[in-house]
């Protein structure tokens, strides 16, 4: 490559190097480079304290909680329906629903750890809301709710330490 040297002649004694090889190396990526991370991948590649349960374990621990939520929630919801209880007493149980939903596509969607840790705070405030809102009516549903608020009271502090520990990272 050369340039004009003014005297209408193309000068082959000036070449100008954009880079090193190496550079154009790293320039150079493959098809598969230029696919997006998969989740896995993506979650392996955070910052994450050394107590973090395996994905597999966290698993487990929802296959077990959402029957308690799906038997303890849908019944205040029918209740609410049938005008046992206020609707009122139904608005946390609801809101924490939207919540828990929207957990997952936030930090593995979106995977915004800020947004699905405010999340989080949400859904473990709102058990609290739920336990107090119900306890008047029916006990066995507040009493139902405590291996939930455990559980998301553990996740609670994982989701902030990750924040914590990732703060920054696109």
């Amino acid at each position: 490559m050369g340039f004009w040297s003014g005297t209408g002649k193309i000068s082959k004694s000036c070449v100008f190097t954009v880079g090193t090889d190496a550079d154009l190396n790293e320039l150079a990526q493959t098809k598969e480079d230029l696919q997006p991370m998969d989740w896995m991948t993506w979650y392996n590649s955070l910052a994450k304290p050394s107590w973090t349960p395996s994905p597999a374990i966290i698993g487990l621990i929802w296959t077990i909680l959402y029957p308690v939520i799906v038997v303890s929630f849908g019944f205040v919801f029918v209740m609410a329906f049938r005008g046992k209880v206020g609707w009122m007493i139904a608005v946390p149980f609801a809101i924490n629903l939207v919540a828990n939903i929207l957990f997952m596509p936030f930090f593995s969607g979106l995977r915004n750890v800020p947004l699905s840790a405010a999340d989080i705070v949400i859904v473990w405030a709102t058990i609290i809301w739920c336990v107090i809102a119900i306890w008047p009516h029916y006990r066995w549903v507040a009493f139902a709710q405590g291996p939930y608020f455990i559980w998301v009271s553990i996740a609670t502090v994982l989701q902030l330490s990750i924040t914590a520990m990732n703060w920054g990272r696109p």
